[in-house]
């Protein structure tokens, strides 16, 4: 019998996917789910994108790719550094993938050895500590709280390096809390950060264009030039342009880090697919006005769901600045009963009796490495919002 390898075995499957799917199985069972799950855009993705796509294959751009992405995009990723960023990149210092996840595993499969340390603020992204234990290295969680907005206080940050920590990572606006990082706020992290010149800066700014109130996006190596040699920077156009499916992610750093995880990248995929590349060059060098017009929308939504999440007795939200997710606490229904009498011992049971009895699906805190919350996404039409929140509304009310 084939033998799982002790570094997959306790792998779990992601909780968002698993949510998703049980979402699927209830409505092919013909249940009308509401699922606010999945971090996934709504909106169609742009057409420019989708003609330089099919344009890539009518010229027969169907070949392997250059593993570390064609020229005209790498070109394009460097100006939009310039850009959106003020950060110039030299070419060598630039690198894709098959999206942003593929370029953090490839990132810590290039560089951790067994006993590496890498620190992770929490709440944060299902997948970094997963993606950190496969590559051989262990994730230290760093408990960032609600009432500093899910931020690390610097203190904190300071007593948690150690000599072991070879990188932290960074994520803002941030998966699943929906905090932004200011200026002030990048700026405090990097007094730390210069103190420890072995700690390297994975910086994920997927969700840069999906931020709200007037607030201003800023990336550390911008805030603090003296990081940048030892900070990656990790973007893709899935969350901004609404291209999940298109896999297209990347980074860029130092030139000796870049060309190890290019190798890496040469091992396990070979490169983005062509015409991924193609449509992704399209968007990033193409009119950039529907980013802040999509950005209204979902701020318009964000606003919707806080006012019905403040109107229920027993949840409580921080109003996120950025993302397209609500972070809820739910401590008010610990110890609640439900009316099929469920008890609600724990976020898991609340997520699963809301799931199962007014199929409304979501994803629980303790997935994300704090509890006792749930994270709801709001990239998804008013009238699932509103159905959704009058769902969560009468299943809240029904517990006692």
């Amino acid at each position: 019998m084939l033998t799982i390898s002790d570094r997959i075995k306790n792998i779990p499957v992601s909780a968002s996917v698993s949510m998703t799917q049980r979402a699927r199985e209830l409505k092919a069972n013909g249940v009308d789910v509401i699922a606010l799950s999945t971090g996934e855009p709504d909106f169609p993705t742009p057409e420019h994108a989708l003609e330089a796509a099919y344009q890539a294959g009518l010229s027969g751009d169907t070949r392997y790719p250059p593993t570390d992405g064609t020229p005209e995009l790498k070109k394009a990723i460097q100006q939009k550094f310039i850009r959106d960023n003020k950060l110039h990149y030299d070419l060598n210092e630039i690198t894709t993938a098959g999206g942003a996840k593929q370029v953090i595993f490839n990132t810590m499969l290039a560089t951790l050895n067994e006993g590496d340390e890498v620190l992770i603020p929490t709440p944060s992204w299902i997948s970094y500590s997963d993606i950190v234990s496969i590559a051989g290295g262990t994730p230290v969680p760093l408990p960032c709280s609600e009432d500093n907005g899910f931020k690390p206080l610097p203190s904190e940050l300071d007593a948690a390096i150690n000599e072991k920590t070879k990188w932290i990572i960074i994520n803002y606006p941030n998966n699943p809390t929906g905090a932004t990082a200011s200026y002030d706020d990048l700026k405090s992290i990097a007094r730390i950060l210069l103190d420890y010149p072995h700690v390297h800066i994975l910086s994920d700014d997927i969700y840069e264009h999906l931020i709200y109130d007037d607030e201003k996006f800023f990336t550390i190596a911008q805030v603090e030039p003296q990081l940048k040699d030892r900070t990656l920077v990790v973007n893709g156009v899935s969350k901004a342009y609404a291209m999940t499916g298109f896999r297209l992610g990347y980074c860029a750093g130092p030139s000796d880090l870049i060309k190890v995880i290019s190798n890496i990248n040469s091992q396990n995929s070979s490169g983005a697919a062509t015409f991924s590349m193609a449509a992704s060059a399209a968007v990033l060098n193409g009119p950039q006005t529907l980013l802040k017009e999509r950005a209204t929308i979902y701020q318009q939504r964000r606003d919707y769901v806080l006012e019905r999440i403040a109107g229920i007795n027993g949840l409580s939200c921080n109003v996120p600045q950025g993302a397209f997710y609500l972070f809820i606490n739910v401590s008010g229904y610990i110890g609640k009963t439900t009316t099929t009498g469920t008890k609600i011992n724990n976020d898991s049971d609340f997520v699963m009796a809301l799931m199962e009895e007014q199929h409304v699906v979501t994803v629980q805190g303790a997935a994300y490495g704090m509890s006792p919350f749930l994270r709801i996404s709001y990239a998804t039409s008013f009238e699932q919002l509103e159905k959704g929140c009058n769902r969560i509304e009468e299943f809240c009310n029904s517990c006692s």
